[in-house]
């Protein structure tokens, strides 16, 4: 078992033992349903789909019982998304979760009273799925991954730390995912202050770039690889870290699903702690609230997860003081 894993999983059933009954007593009678739109897949996002799930039974909401779940994936093609979003709203859901601003952008197309809440986002106002933070108004609220613009700095500054004389990154990024757009830019200002060249970059906004984009990578002078956040490219990750690894280039990913996959690093909002919240809000607007009236949260943990395995086969050697600073280390 992974470290912390224990203390986690423990912590997360220590609730449902306490008053998950008294709860589904509260909304006995009621069939609430949930629709659930994803831009990867069930298999390569079971972690999450397990700790929403679980979540939503500690808060008294359990399938079977008095939930059913809808799940619609796009399997990596955002194209994909407009068509599953209308299927959900077909079903009539009484909330529609989604991973991702194409995804809720998507969802926020097809209905205009269904509630939405978004379990991940670049920029909810620049990129369109609400008003404000505070007030987000109409039918769509959330969680985003919006760190502040040291993120990504702080993202680049740990690869520099961890590969010597790192001065050459390669980039991976989505142009066509406006939301994400300020992620690049922040990251460009902060590869400049840090007296590092971004070059090359590769964008990818649909599964049939991967190849020219590993072209342009593999042609180039790269030290290292950063991956700009973007849930297109985490539903790709298999192929990204395969390349990494192909390529001995050590890389930073925006989500731990990278490191998981072999990746050898991520510095990232937690998602599992996302969407416990996420679940939180759906309890939420099925017990009556309005999602209008419930503040857009930006993340409150941040972790630094490690592959020691990716790291040996790279010939990575870290500081004990670098190690004691990561949240998990994978082996």
């Amino acid at each position: 078992m992974r470290r912390r894993e224990f203390i986690t999983l423990a912590a997360a059933a220590a609730p449902a033992l306490l008053w998950p009954a008294g709860a589904r007593a509260q909304l006995a009678g009621k069939l609430h349903r949930i629709g659930y739109l994803g831009s990867s897949s069930l298999s390569l996002e079971r972690l999450l789909v397990d700790a929403f799930r679980q979540k939503l039974r500690e808060l008294g909401h359990v399938e079977g019982e008095n939930l059913a779940i809808e799940y619609r994936w796009a399997e990596g093609h955002d194209d994909r998304l407009p068509a599953l979003a209308l299927e959900l709203v077909r079903l009539q859901p009484d909330v529609i979760v989604t991973m991702g601003t194409p995804g809720t952008l998507a969802a926020k197309a097809a209905t205009s009273t269904i509630p939405i809440v978004f379990a991940s986002s670049g920029n909810p106002v620049t990129g369109g799925l609400v008003a404000n933070y505070a007030r987000p108004g109409g039918n769509v609220t959330g969680f985003t991954i919006v760190g502040g613009p040291e993120l990504e700095g702080k993202r680049l500054q740990i690869l520099q730390e961890s590969v010597p004389g790192l001065s050459h990154i390669a980039v991976f990024w989505n142009s066509a995912n406006f939301a994400v757009r300020e992620f690049y830019q922040q990251t460009k200002a902060a590869a400049a202050a840090l007296g590092i060249a971004l070059e090359p970059v590769a964008e990818v906004s649909r599964a049939e770039d991967l190849n020219d984009a590993f072209s342009t990578i593999a042609g180039g002078q790269a030290h290292g690889m950063m991956v700009i956040a973007d849930r297109l490219l985490l539903a790709l990750r298999m192929p990204i870290v395969n390349f990494a690894a192909r390529n001995r280039l050590p890389a930073i990913y925006p989500y731990r699903g990278y490191v998981e996959a072999g990746g050898l690093m991520s510095y990232a909002p937690s998602d599992i702690e996302q969407i416990h919240r996420t679940a939180g809000y759906v309890d939420k607007i099925l017990r009556g609230a309005k999602p209008g009236d419930l503040p857009v949260q930006q993340p409150v943990k941040f972790d630094l997860v490690v592959n020691l395995t990716t790291a040996k086969a790279l010939g990575l050697k870290f500081p004990e003081a670098f190690l004691l600073r990561t949240d998990e280390l994978i082996e």
